[in-house]
This record gives C-alpha cells, sequence and structure tokens, in this order.
C-alpha cells in the first residue's frame, strides 16, 4: 500500500482480521512423504522459524536427517488464515514461518539452530536482501521452554561470532509460541508448500551467511 512503511510492526488492534476457514494443503509433503500436517508420531518436537522467504527456508530443512516433516505457513501475528497477499502488506503481523518436525532422538535441537543461523543475515531488522517487510523479520518460536532457552544461548553464541567477524547485532525474535502474536501457524496456500522441490529453478536468496556457528 502506498505510504505504508512495512517495516513498523503492525498492531493487534490495526491487523486485518482474516477469515475462519483454512486455506487448502495437500495431505503429504512432496518431498519427504509424510503427513504435513499432524498428528505426529510420539517423540516428535516442533520448532517455528522465519528467516525471510520461506520457500528456501523449508528446503534448508527438509534436508536435514532427522526432520520428519517441514511445512510454510504464517506465524507470529494477529490474522486469522492469512493469505500470502495479506502477509505481504506487513498488516497482518505474521513472518513467513517454516514448521520443523523433528526427532530429538535423530538430530539435535543445536544442529537445527547452527542451520538456522548460518543460513540467513539475523542483523536485519525486518528485511532478508531485497525483500524488505515485517513479513521477513528474523524469528524463533519454541514449542518448549527448553526449546526457548536454547534458542537463547545459541543466538548469544552465534552473536559473540558475528562480533568476532565485524558483523553487527542480532535482531531475531526469539520467543514461546503463547507469546507470538496468537500463537497459531497458519499452513501457506498450498503452491508454497516445498515450492523449490515443485520449481527447481524458483527464487531463493538462502545459503551460508560467511560466519560459522560452530
Amino acid at each position: 500500500m502506498l505510504g505504508v512503511d512495512k517495516t513498523q510492526m503492525v498492531s493487534q488492534e490495526t491487523a486485518m482480521k482474516g477469515r475462519d476457514s483454512a486455506l487448502e494443503v495437500a495431505d503429504v509433503h512432496q518431498v519427504l512423504d509424510r503427513p504435513l500436517a499432524g498428528p505426529w508420531p510420539a517423540g516428535m518436537e516442533v520448532l517455528y522459524v522465519g528467516m525471510g522467504c520461506f520457500w528456501g527456508s523449508e528446503r534448508i530443512f527438509w534436508q536435514i536427517d532427522g526432520v520428519y516433516s517441514t511445512a510454510a505457513g504464517y506465524m507470529g501475528g494477529w490474522t486469522k488464515n492469512p493469505t500470502y497477499e495479506e502477509t505481504c502488506t506487513s498488516r497482518t503481523g505474521h513472518t513467513e514461518t517454516v514448521q520443523v518436525v523433528y526427532d530429538p532422538a535423530k538430530v539435535s535441537l543445536e544442529t537445527l539452530l547452527a542451520a538456522f543461523w548460518e543460513n540467513h543475515d539475523p542483523t536485519t531488522p525486518n528485511r532478508q536482501g531485497g525483500d524488505i517487510g515485517t513479513q521477513y523479520r528474523s524469528a524463533i518460536f519454541a514449542t518448549t521452554h527448553g526449546q526457548l532457552v536454547a534458542a537463547g544461548a545459541s543466538r548469544d553464541v552465534y552473536q559473540a561470532k558475528l562480533t568476532e567477524k565485524g558483523f553487527g547485532t542480532i535482531s531475531t525474535q526469539i520467543a514461546s509460541v503463547a507469546d507470538a502474536g496468537d500463537g497459531i501457524f497458519y499452513y501457506a496456500e498450498d503452491y508454497h508448500q516445498q515450492y523449490l522441490f515443485k520449481n527447481p529453478g524458483g527464487y531463493c536468496h538462502h545459503g551460508f551467511c560467511q560466519v560459522s556457528y560452530a
């Protein structure tokens, strides 16, 4: 919208209202051949991450051994069942988010967090490269207290690495799901799910961002 500063977070009162019906998505993950939505097998845990455009973010995580399923969606705001077009206005409060379902017996949370930090720039508030707006903000939404503590600790570790290399300050939003807008992960439209598998030459700005977490 003309004149709207997309880097300014919308308030709950002024956010778009959305709709009661959810967007339709496929039942099965196109790459992993597992359910796209729960219920999940016993022992699985779920982590939500925002790293800019969710197309490339999702691919990073579905390639990690021990990740059971992934999905692209919207989270952290207040608009119910938002569309992509609505989210792109920065008037929903949501950021493009990847749902990561993983088996902690097969992959550590630290491995997932390292992939998060290393594959985007967490020092640019409300943007990733040329993608500008609150829907591109860096975020970690934890589903357990242990995840929340680990995410904060990993931020401190990575900040020290960035500072040593002369980079800026991490702006990543770290919150429990309960404190992330309305606390609901809304699945994005079906064409966004596993987008870079369906469109191998599609847009992706993700990749190793110069500083290793290890």
